[in-house]
């Protein structure tokens, strides 16, 4: 297996089986779904799932569901639903234990400072240039458009 991430997540399987822990190992089982889907959407063929999921890939496939829970929190609010929302937040806790570390607004501002002055960007066309190389940098770590309106601010 090429991913340790992906080999936590198992491992974690296995112990919510053995401490009867069903709301973390149905969530569990579903991100290990999700994250085979993403691998065979790939191109790998059902042998090869375990060897081309990488961490990367689970982070991609983790931040995508916490984006889904939290749109899902905020339809929840909308529509009246108060009771419903433990259960995706809950749902929200289990996965950020398998992402890395959320960054702050001003490693990003940091960040981006650091690629502006690398790409020679200098106005706001150039904003595409600084989202190419900021996007994998804080992927999974900070909010995709948190962090554009900060790549605008400093391109002003």
């Amino acid at each position: 297996m090429s991913s340790a991430l992906l080999t936590k997540i198992l491992d974690d399987i296995k112990t919510a089986m053995k401490a009867h822990d069903s709301e973390t190992l149905s969530t569990l089982r579903t991100l290990h779904s999700d994250i085979k889907n993403e691998a065979m959407k790939a191109g790998a063929t059902p042998a090869q799932i375990a060897d081309s999921i990488t961490d990367a890939m689970c982070i991609d496939v983790l931040a995508k569901s916490v984006k889904q829970k939290q749109e899902s929190i905020e339809i929840l609010k909308k529509g009246g639903f108060m009771d419903k929302i433990p259960a995706e937040e809950a749902v929200i806790a289990i996965y950020r234990k398998y992402m890395p570390a959320e960054m702050t607004e001003e490693e990003v501002k940091a960040l981006i400072a650091e690629i502006k002055a690398a790409t020679g960007a200098s106005s706001p066309k150039d904003m595409g240039k600084i989202m190419k190389e900021l996007q994998p940098k804080v992927k999974g770590r900070f909010d995709a458009k948190k962090a554009s309106a900060l790549v605008q601010e400093a391109l002003k």
